[in-house]
């Protein structure tokens, strides 16, 4: 029963975040199309900041015909996956957010890319936190081991999804990207108080 109220109240959460971003949306973008620029200032991204690469890999991610703009239809379905989506659905979003070149798998220097820009968006988000972290070259070889099952320096969707469902320490260490919603919703927050 408590469980219940709780899925009802995320759901009216979700569905108010929506209708606020719809409304920006329209505000923001009367031509219908949101361009890169437009989609960091959006959400409230500093073009120079730590997140800056990260809301880059997300706008790809989202722009699902290539054309370098979100129209609304990409965006509602985007926020639709990020807000809602089961996890098989979003690490297969995240795998193409990580493979930047679009070739079909995520090579060494994309995953050192990706580990990079998380640590540096986990640093600004919490600059203070004390932990101790292995350093971005520990942490790509370490998935590589975990996830590359065919040994070839390559991970393919298929091994991205097996090995960040199978390996918590891997879903961990992706996890935000694993939890764009999250993202969305901070940036939403800081832009809200500026």
């Amino acid at each position: 029963m408590g469980q219940s109220q709780q899925t009802e109240s995320c759901e009216k959460i979700d569905v108010k975040a929506l209708q606020d971003m719809y409304k920006k949306f329209v505000v923001e973008c009367p031509s219908g199309l949101l361009f890169l620029h437009e989609f960091k200032r959006f959400f409230g991204v500093d073009p120079t900041g730590e997140a800056s690469e990260y809301a880059e890999n997300m706008f790809r991610a989202f722009d699902k015909n290539g054309d370098n703009t979100i129209d609304f239809l990409e965006f509602v379905a985007a926020l639709n996956l990020v807000f809602r989506g089961e996890l098989e659905h979003k690490l297969r979003w995240s795998f193409k957010v990580y493979d930047k070149d679009n070739n079909g798998y995520i090579d060494r220097d994309e995953l050192r890319s990706i580990i990079d820009s998380i640590y540096r968006v986990k640093k600004s988000s919490k600059p203070n936190s004390g932990e101790s972290q292995m350093s971005v070259n520990e942490v790509v070889e370490r998935i590589l081991q975990a996830v590359d099952t065919d040994g070839d320096g390559n991970i393919t969707m298929e091994e991205f999804i097996r090995g960040a469902q199978q390996d918590p320490w891997v879903l961990n260490m992706l996890k935000l990207e694993m939890n764009p919603a999250g993202w969305v919703l901070e940036q939403r927050r800081k832009s809200a108080h500026f």
